[in-house]
C-alpha cells in the first residue's frame, strides 16, 4: 500500500489552472477581508500636509466612522471593481508566473544530467521569476486597479461632510467640476479619461512595477520555506514525504507577506497617493500657497502626475521616515488574513479549478 502511495504522482496543474485556482482562492481571500482593505486605503491616501490623529490612522476607527457616514455600503464601496481587479491580477500573475516557473524548470532539468534530482530553486530565482510574472500583470490590469481606488477613496467633500446626496464637487487638483457623485465603474472610467486621457488609467504603472517584487518575495519566500519544511519532515519521516499541516501553511504565508510588505511598504502607500490622486492634490496646493494664481489652474498639464519619489520626498520633509508608513499597520493586518487565507485555500481551490476545466472540455467535446 506504500509502495503503491509512492508511485502516485501529484496531478501537475496546466499554467491556465494554476492561475485560475490562484485566482478564485485571491477572490475569496479579498472578499472575507473586504472591508478591511476599504479602511487601509483611506488611511493611506491620508495627504500629509495636515494634522492626523490616532483616529485618522487607526483601521478600527476608520471602519466605524466610514459605518456612520455611509452605513454598511462604505465598507464595500468599489467592490466589484476590487473582485475584478483582484480576479484579473492574480490570475495574470499566477498564470505568467506558472507559465514562467515551469518552463525554466524545463529547461532546467534539460541541461541537467539524466536521472538526477533537481534541487529546490533558489531565493535569487524565485524573486526574479515572481518579479517577471508581476511586471506583465501590473501592465496588464493596473487599469481597473486605478478605478478601484478612487472607488474606495470616493469624493474628497463627500468623505470629509458624510453626505449621502448626489451633488456637483469641484476636483481639488484641477479646480474642474466633476459632476454628481456617480461612483459606478465606468463612470469613474469615464471621467478618468475625460480628465486624463487614456493614460490616466495607468496611473501608478511605475510603482507598481516597482512593487513588483511584493509577490516576488512572498511567493519566493513562501516556497523556500515550504521546501526545506517539507525536506525537514522528509528526513523525520525516513523518506516518506508529508504535506504541511494547515497551522504551517497559515503561519508560512502570514511571515512571507509580512515581510514583503514591510520590505515594500512606502512605494505601497506611493501608488495610493497617486492612484487617488491625492498627490496631485497636495502639489495643486502647496503651488497655490507658493503663488496663489487662480487662473493657472485652468491650463494646468493633466498628463503630468506626481512620482512616487515626489511622494516619498514630500512625505519625508513633513513627517520623516515615520510617514513612510502610515497605515502600515492596517495594510499588514489586511494583507496577511487574505495572504494566509490565500496560501490556505490554494489547494482546495486547485481542485476546485481542476474541476471546473474538466467539466468545459467535456462541454466542448
Amino acid at each position: 500500500m506504500s509502495a503503491q502511495a509512492k508511485s502516485v504522482k501529484p496531478v501537475q496543474l496546466t499554467p491556465f489552472a494554476s492561475a485560475l485556482a490562484g485566482a478564485l482562492g485571491a477572490c475569496f481571500s479579498t472578499a472575507v477581508v473586504y472591508p478591511l482593505d476599504v479602511a487601509k486605503t483611506r488611511i493611506q491616501a491620508l495627504p500629509s500636509d495636515g494634522p492626523k490623529t490616532k483616529a485618522d490612522v487607526s483601521m478600527l476607527r476608520v471602519l466605524l466612522r466610514v459605518y456612520k457616514r455611509e452605513g454598511i455600503m462604505g465598507w464595500y464601496r468599489g467592490f466589484a471593481a476590487t473582485m475584478l481587479n483582484t480576479f484579473s491580477m492574480q490570475y495574470a500573475y499566477f498564470f505568467f508566473y506558472a507559465f514562467v516557473r515551469s518552463s525554466y524548470i524545463a529547461r532546467l532539468r534539460r541541461n541537467a544530467p539524466r536521472g538526477s534530482a533537481l534541487p529546490p530553486l533558489s531565493t535569487a530565482a524565485e524573486l526574479l521569476l515572481g518579479a517577471i510574472a508581476g511586471a506583465l500583470a501590473q501592465i496588464f490590469t493596473i487599469p481597473v486597479s486605478v478605478i478601484a481606488t478612487r472607488q474606495q477613496v470616493g469624493r474628497p467633500d463627500r468623505a470629509r461632510s458624510g453626505a449621502s446626496t448626489p451633488r456637483t464637487t469641484i476636483d481639488p487638483a484641477t479646480g474642474l467640476s466633476i459632476g454628481p457623485d456617480d461612483d459606478s465603474f465606468l463612470s469613474v472610467a469615464r471621467e478618468i479619461i475625460e480628465e486624463e486621457g487614456y493614460a490616466g488609467l495607468w496611473l501608478g504603472l511605475r510603482p507598481g512595477l516597482v512593487l513588483t517584487v511584493n509577490p516576488a518575495i512572498t511567493y519566493g519566500m513562501y516556497e523556500r520555506v515550504k521546501s526545506l519544511l517539507l525536506l525537514a519532515k522528509e528526513k523525520a519521516g525516513n523518506g516518506v514525504s508529508r504535506s504541511m499541516t494547515p497551522a504551517q501553511t497559515f503561519a508560512v504565508g502570514a511571515l512571507s507577506k509580512t515581510l514583503a510588505t514591510v520590505v515594500t511598504y512606502p512605494y505601497i502607500m506611493a501608488k495610493v497617493r497617486i492612484q487617488a490622486r491625492s498627490a496631485d492634490a497636495e502639489e495643486a496646493a502647496e503651488q497655490h500657497r507658493e503663488a496663489p494664481r487662480p487662473h493657472e489652474q485652468h491650463h494646468k498639464d493633466h498628463s503630468r502626475h506626481v512620482g512616487a519619489l515626489d511622494v516619498l520626498k514630500r512625505v519625508y520633509k513633513r513627517e520623516g521616515v515615520a510617514g513612510w508608513y502610515q497605515g502600515m499597520q492596517s495594510q499588514i493586518t489586511k494583507a496577511v488574513l487574505s495572504q494566509a487565507l490565500l496560501f490556505l485555500t490554494k489547494e482546495q481551490f486547485e481542485r476546485w479549478a481542476l474541476a471546473i476545466i474538466l467539466l468545459i472540455s467535456r462541454f466542448f467535446r
